[in-house]
């Protein structure tokens, strides 16, 4: 099965997203726009095998809840949750929207990334993206494989 096309998920959806966060940049966006590929190979929506993640970025409910809870509410997220909320449709759940509303969906991949103490890889080289995602993204007990996944973040470097 073939997925999305990943040059217009960089250029149409998350680098606007980004963008309109503040948090933008050719790191940030190669990254979040890799994740998305490591994640559901650009594809799934619903994570297979019945687990609970979402959208292609296959965040879990709870890591986008507590975004919301214990982040976006605070002093520090404020700015973010203004322009997160101006993202959202009003007829859905906001962790339903991770599957339907990709600039969101994207925007609140970017957020998880943004709490990370550690700061973005120094450039868009794939391996350290790729590492960086399994560190900071998909955590030590998930299924995301950091060496096979760099091809996944080349791609998203090169279109």
């Amino acid at each position: 099965m073939s997925g999305i096309d990943a040059g217009q998920l960089k250029h149409l959806v998350v680098a606007p997203a980004l963008a309109a966060l503040g948090l933008d940049g050719e790191v940030a966006v190669n990254l979040v726009t890799g994740t998305a590929l490591a994640e559901s190979r650009g594809t799934y929506v619903r994570q297979i095998g019945g687990g609970p993640a979402l959208g292609l970025w296959q965040m879990e409910p709870a890591t986008h809840d507590d975004c919301w809870v214990n982040f976006l509410c605070y002093p520090v997220g404020k700015r973010f949750e203004r322009v997160l909320e101006g993202m959202l449709s009003q007829d859905l759940p906001r962790s339903a929207q991770l599957v339907s509303n990709l600039r969101y969906a994207s925007a609140m991949a970017r957020i998880r990334y943004y709490r990370v103490k550690e700061p973005l890889p120094a450039t868009s080289d794939p391996a350290a993206l790729s590492y960086f995602h399994k560190q900071y993204y998909n955590t030590a007990a998930g299924a995301a494989d950091p060496v096979s996944n760099i091809s996944y973040f080349r791609q998203a470097v090169m279109v």
